[in-house]
């Protein structure tokens, strides 16, 4: 689906930041929506949907257990 997101968790990207999160978020939601860019109507229905998948996937990458690693949330 989206080819342009890139792997966050470690090890495959050792070094993640809000940014790269949030990035990622907004190429969901766009692909998600058929949307580059929101109307205004749209718009702030956009940005909250943008702000809990940037959540969810920090979430999920700070829960991760990711074998033989010593990243956050490893065994």
């Amino acid at each position: 689906m989206c080819r342009s997101i890139k792997t966050l968790r470690a090890p495959v990207t050792p070094e993640v930041s809000d940014e790269d999160i949030r990035a990622a978020a907004l190429q969901y939601v766009r692909k998600v929506s058929g949307f580059r860019a929101p109307a205004a109507h749209n718009k702030e229905t956009f940005d909250e949907a943008v702000e809990a998948v940037t959540a969810a996937t920090a979430h999920l990458l700070s829960h991760l257990k990711v074998r033989g690693t010593s990243a956050a949330g490893g065994t």
